[in-house]
């Protein structure tokens, strides 16, 4: 029988609600001798005492089936005051309990998988929507978690089972018991089925890229305003500025929500034939960075030559307040013209967003091409005309990657790594 677990399941501090959350055989009865009798499944107004019958605080006390809970588990979550002390007495209380346990980091979500209550990829979904910063990575997270890769993980499956279905109609029964040739059905059910797989897995690469967040460098020559812009867009005093050349000498990194998108914007040292040692590995470091940016942001003065910009670079004119003129401009001590820039910073990168898939991770994409390429090589082995057990094995092959998309199969060496990211009340 599993450990009845308990856990604070709101952040610590003073608030006006905490939330502590029981799961397990012994849920019930533990929060019956703090509240008196509760439902099996509702919700009540009770006060909470301890084994002498000292009050603790007036909560409410929601009672879940196990049919009807989180974790697939009878479970009592208690609504208290949010005070320090009152969350404190009603933990030392639950853990007088016979059978009670503090909870560990995620078990109650890990309980929610092993009890079929949740997929593996509606797990990784749940934790990247707890550390969503932005609403871009809460709208895919939230995706995720409501089963959306499970749901398209099952329709494939349903059609990868039927070509292995047909595929084995071949092997247990002789050539004229077969009502008709399965092939043209098998490939066809294959190539639709591999460029799905390949172009779902580019929009997980996507996802991956907006779960980290994308990256913006600032570059330009000395002086030009890079550092200047950064505080700006910071809000704050991230970068120091002076008007003396080669102040920056390292890259300056701020995470920050950007037009809805997670964004770290680089600040690096300006560009020039460096004066000393040390400024020439600040200048090195600027390139290399940059050059693995997502975009760059080539601030200039009027009058120089503007950089040839790449594909992935916008040419901006800095300090306009002091030299007007046409195309963008902006002038990071004024403000001016700052609101466009950032604009267009969040469309480009939103172009990149739009081939989203049901995917979220690297792990997804990997699961997807994996399993595309099985198919390529089974498609190829049919085309050879190769013994059809051995098309039969490079199916199912294909089949326990998909499988593995959504926990059926090989989850126990990424479980440690997924759960390490949940707090203990979730």
């Amino acid at each position: 029988m599993a450990d009845t677990i308990f856990a604070l399941a709101t952040a610590p501090g003073r608030a006006g609600i905490a939330v502590l959350r029981v799961s397990g055989p012994e849920a019930h009865r533990a929060a019956g001798a703090l509240a008196g009798h509760l439902p099996v499944h509702g919700r009540t107004l009770r006060t909470l005492r301890d084994a002498e019958g000292e009050p603790l605080d007036q909560t409410l006390v929601l009672t879940f089936a196990p049919d009807r809970s989180f974790t697939g588990e009878a479970v009592v979550e208690l609504h208290c005051h949010g005070a320090p002390s009152v969350v404190a007495a009603v933990l030392r209380a639950l853990g007088t309990r016979p059978g009670l346990r503090p909870a560990k980091p995620g078990e109650f979500t890990r309980r929610a998988l092993e009890n079929g209550r949740l997929d593996l990829a509606q797990v990784e979904g749940l934790a990247d929507l707890l550390s969503a910063e932005t609403d871009a990575q809460r709208r895919q997270a939230l995706r995720v978690f409501a089963g959306a890769l499970g749901r398209k993980a099952e329709e494939w499956r349903a059609r990868l089972l039927r070509a292995v279905a047909l595929v084995e109609a071949t092997i247990d029964f002789s050539d004229e018991d077969v009502p008709e040739d399965v092939w043209p059905e098998v490939l066809e059910l294959i190539v639709l089925l591999e460029e799905e797989l390949r172009e779902e897995a580019r929009g997980a690469r996507i996802a991956e890229r907006l779960r980290e967040g994308f990256e913006v460098a600032i570059v330009g020559a000395p002086n030009v305003g890079k550092s200047t812009l950064l505080n700006r867009l910071a809000g704050r005093e991230a970068a120091i500025t002076s008007e003396i050349a080669g102040t920056t000498r390292d890259v300056i990194e701020v995470r920050m929500d950007l037009a809805g998108l997670p964004v770290t914007l680089i600040d690096t040292a300006g560009l020039r034939e460096a004066q000393d040692p040390i400024e020439a590995i600040g200048i090195q470091r600027a390139r290399d960075r940059a050059a693995r940016a997502d975009l760059r942001v080539h601030l200039h003065l009027a009058g120089e030559p503007a950089p040839e910009p790449g594909p992935d670079d916008l040419v901006v004119r800095a300090k306009a307040d002091l030299a007007p003129g046409k195309g963008l401009a902006i002038s990071a001590r004024t403000g001016d013209g700052v609101d466009a820039l950032v604009a267009e910073i969040g469309r480009r990168l939103s172009d990149r967003t739009t081939g989203l898939g049901v995917g979220l991770r690297e792990r997804h994409a990997r699961a997807m091409l994996d399993a595309a390429s099985l198919l390529d090589e089974t498609r190829a082995l049919v085309d050879i005309g190769a013994a059809v057990e051995i098309v039969a094995e490079t199916l199912r092959r294909a089949l326990r990657q998909l499988d593995a998309l959504v926990g059926r199969v090989g989850v126990e060496d990424i479980l440690g790594e997924i759960f390490s990211s949940f707090c203990i009340g979730k």
